[in-house]
């Protein structure tokens, strides 16, 4: 599986994004003539240049000054008759969506009525679309993202002046982890925050890779001390163990019954928990409790606080991110005398899958035990 990592410490737009896999080895040729069956009559510069000392790429982008706002339709119509492959098509059409939606949000409107203003230019629709083509001339299976630098400071944009993030790129990135550091200046932009929102699988520690490729887009400015790039990283998975970010949300309940709890943990695990876990406390005056414990994936934490809120009778909560290391794992089926059985594998052993078992010991009347022993003797078998 080939691998993407963007390294956003100097922030995401989409010319830069354009520009790193440029850097990174995907054909400009072949990008370019993608990019003209869009029939923008746009011209198209790829430069090699420096920020702060760090050799990279450019993308420039110059299309004739346009006097109109495009719909999403109009978006759709373009890139649909353009002679892309369809894979690229979808992808940007999904960055537009997204994109759409942000500023729905922030509007207060349907979808159907928001009209892209800078980002419907001729440049920035590129700059999509050039991104979402050379992820596929580079063959990219899975594209991932570090913590993205926002930037700081203040941007004039269409609504006037506003603090950095710019509202839509706020609203895109919500849930993702983001900071500010460096120059007072918008580093990401929307354009940028809908491609990592569209197309990013995570958000934080590099995944585990063998990278052989690394590329590096410049900005538009040159900062001193601060090397304006996006730094990409591409390369095949490894099976090592793979590192991630998430939220861990906390909460010690003294006052709530064993079966409030229980339904608790049954409603967080429906609404995407990656697990949740209850331990005995013994709390202050000597009152026996327990400790919620819930490990979620960044973008589902505010929802899944909402819940732990709602559904128990805690008055607060305590969130922190945490490292998460998964090591690679592939599912296989077995076929046991009771019925077919899920086996996890990973690369240091085994083990089947609880709910099938537990769903075959109770059609069969048998023990548990006696179920679970059956799908690993098959699995050995198979072996």
């Amino acid at each position: 599986m080939k691998l993407c990592y963007f390294d956003a410490f100097s922030g995401i737009s989409g010319d830069m994004t354009v520009a790193s896999l440029l850097d990174a080895g995907a054909d400009s040729e072949a990008l370019l003539d993608g990019l003209r069956s869009l029939a923008t009559n746009a011209q198209f510069a790829v430069e090699k240049t420096k920020r702060a000392g760090i050799a990279g790429t450019r993308f420039v982008v110059e299309a004739p000054v346009e006097h109109k706002h495009r719909h999403l339709h109009h978006i759709d119509k373009m890139i649909g008759e353009s002679g892309l492959p369809d894979r690229v098509k979808q992808n940007s059409l999904n960055v537009f969506r997204k994109l759409g939606e942000a500023e729905a949000a922030v509007h207060g409107i349907p979808i159907e009525k928001v009209h892209f203003h800078e980002v419907g230019a001729v440049d920035s629709i590129c700059d999509i679309v050039g991104a979402c083509l050379a992820l596929d001339l580079l063959n990219i299976d899975r594209v991932h993202l570090s913590a993205v630098n926002v930037g700081s400071g203040t941007v004039q944009c269409d609504h006037g002046l506003m603090p950095v993030p710019a509202p839509a790129t706020a609203r895109l990135l919500a849930g993702h982890p983001t900071y500010a550091a460096g120059p007072e200046i918008e580093l990401t932009t929307p354009t940028g925050a809908a491609i990592a929102a569209a197309l990013g699988q995570s958000f934080g520690p590099m995944p585990a890779m063998r990278v052989d490729r690394i590329g590096f887009g410049a900005g538009t400015k040159d900062f001193k001390g601060h090397a304006n790039v996006l730094r990409v990283m591409i390369g095949d998975a490894t099976s090592a163990v793979e590192s991630t970010t998430v939220s861990v949300l906390e909460a010690n309940i003294d006052d709530a019954s064993p079966q409030l709890l229980g339904y608790a943990m049954d409603r967080l695990f429906e609404e995407g928990a990656l697990d949740v876990t209850m331990q005995a406390l013994l709390m202050k005056k000597n009152r026996p409790g327990s400790l919620l414990r819930v490990v979620a994936r960044p973008e589902d934490q505010e929802k899944l606080a909402r819940l732990v809120l709602t559904e128990t009778t805690t008055l607060g909560l305590r969130i922190y991110a945490a490292e998460r290391r998964v090591q690679e794992r592939e599912f296989v089926t077995v076929e046991t005398e009771y019925g077919p059985v899920r086996m996890k594998v990973t690369p240091d052993g085994f083990a089947p899958e609880y709910d099938d078992c537990q769903a075959l010991a109770r059609t069969h009347s048998v023990p548990l035990k006696q179920v679970i022993a059956a799908a690993n003797m098959q699995y050995l078998r198979n072996k």
